[in-house]
């Protein structure tokens, strides 16, 4: 975990520390912004650990919310991906584990969370074309929202911020809110979420809370969807890649990226 200290703002850690200090008993609003009143906070947490009470979250600091909160951190890692997690993708998918493993690694970008919150980018062309979907206007809602509401891609933030994009939108209109963001791992879009076989948005979207395998496992419906396996067990990868990514694959190498990831994971 990265060390933060007074001044830290919108981040993953952040919250964290912050829901951590809540969970402590102190009187303090969860927003990811470390001013005052969680500076003192942790001031008065390291003060009554038997730590320097400097107000900065490095590595022994978190070491003691760890063993002050176990039942929180074992959560954090209920999330992680497991082995039986790949294991039972690749059964359903019919491939090799390696398979998904490859792709798991270069389309999956590390983490599915970043610590409380799946990770999402907002897409706020999609948020246009997704209000037209339920029958709104979106030329009428644009004023002093054109971060998030746009003909044209753009205005990312990244990281935890674009959950604060998110938010703003789903008070314009919460489902063409949630369709509009890509969720977890494989980064699968909200928009998605009928044709891969969810009931609603909001369970894909509470799916996509739950953990990295859940995630894993709208992929695995994903691939399915758009006939995508033939490509994976037959190892064509600039046809998976071309599908996947789009023309641009190439410029990005996905295709040769995926065979030597696979090469890596087959030994």
């Amino acid at each position: 975990m990265e060390t933060i200290k007074k001044g830290t703002t919108r981040t993953g850690p952040a919250i964290l520390l912050q829901g951590l200090l809540r969970e402590a008993g102190y009187d303090i609003v969860v927003d990811g912004d470390f001013g005052a009143k969680t500076d003192q906070a942790v001031r008065d947490f390291q003060k009554n650990n038997n730590l320097v009470a400097d107000g900065v979250v490095g590595p022994k600091t978190w070491i003691k919310f760890t063993l002050a909160f176990p039942e929180h951190f074992e959560k954090l890692a209920s999330r992680f991906l497991s082995e039986d997690d790949l294991r039972k993708a690749a059964k359903e998918l019919d491939v090799e584990v390696a398979v998904i493993k490859a792709v798991r690694d270069v389309e999956a970008k590390g983490t599915g969370f970043k610590d409380e919150w799946p990770v999402i980018l907002f897409e706020r062309h999609i948020f246009w074309r997704r209000l037209k979907k339920h029958g709104k206007n979106p030329s009428m809602l644009k004023s002093g929202n054109e971060d998030i509401l746009s003909a044209r891609r753009g205005a990312y933030v990244g990281g935890i911020r674009e959950h604060q994009r998110l938010d703003r939108a789903k008070k314009i209109h919460m489902n063409a809110a949630l369709e509009s963001a890509s969720w977890g791992m494989f980064q699968i879009m909200g928009f998605h979420w009928e044709r891969l076989g969810y009931s609603s948005v909001r369970q894909f979207v509470k799916q996509m809370h739950r953990s990295e395998g859940d995630q894993l496992a709208a992929f695995v419906r994903f691939i399915k969807s758009e006939k995508l396996t033939s490509f994976l067990k037959k190892k064509d990868w600039a046809g998976f890649a071309r599908r996947y990514n789009g023309k641009a694959y190439r410029e990005n190498k996905y295709d040769t990226k995926l065979a030597k990831a696979y090469d890596r994971f087959s030994v």
